[in-house]
C-alpha cells in the first residue's frame, strides 16, 4: 500500500456517532421491509427465514388451475349433452380461473375509484 505524501492533506474522519446512527437507521429499514414482507406473505417470509423459501403468493395457481380443470369438464360435459346451463356454468368458472391467475389482482382490488358526482336536484 502506498503512503500519501507527508504534505498532502488528509480526508476527514467520519465521527463513530454518524457510522453508529446510519447503521441504527439502516436496521430500522431492514426491520421495516421485514414486517411489511412478513405481512404481505407469511409463507414466503418464513420458508425465506427458515433458507427454503417457496414461490410468492403471486405466483402460487394451484387453486387456479383446480378451478380451470373443473371449469372444463363442465364445460365438455355441457358440449357434450347440448346442454346450454352448463355450458354457461363452465364459461363463467374459466373466467373465474383466470381471473385467479393474474398476478396484479390483489392490488387491483384496493382501487380508489373516484367519487361519483351527487345527483342534481330538481329546482323548486
Amino acid at each position: 500500500m502506498i503512503a500519501p505524501p507527508p504534505d498532502s492533506p488528509r480526508l476527514p474522519t467520519t465521527p463513530r456517532r454518524e457510522e453508529e446512527d446510519v447503521d441504527r437507521s439502516h436496521e430500522r429499514q431492514l426491520v421495516e421491509i421485514e414486517s411489511r414482507l412478513y405481512r404481505e406473505d407469511p409463507r414466503f417470509a418464513e420458508g425465506l427465514g427458515n433458507g427454503q423459501p417457496c414461490r410468492p403468493r403471486e405466483y402460487r395457481h394451484t387453486r387456479a388451475w383446480l378451478l380451470l380443470g373443473a371449469a372444463l369438464a363442465v364445460l365438455a360435459v355441457g358440449i357434450a349433452l347440448a346442454h346450454g346451463l352448463l355450458i354457461a356454468a363452465g364459461l363463467v368458472l374459466g373466467g373465474m380461473a383466470g381471473e385467479l391467475f393474474d398476478p396484479q389482482r390483489p392490488a387491483r382490488r384496493h382501487r380508489n375509484f373516484p367519487p361519483r358526482p351527487r345527483p342534481r336536484r330538481p329546482s323548486d
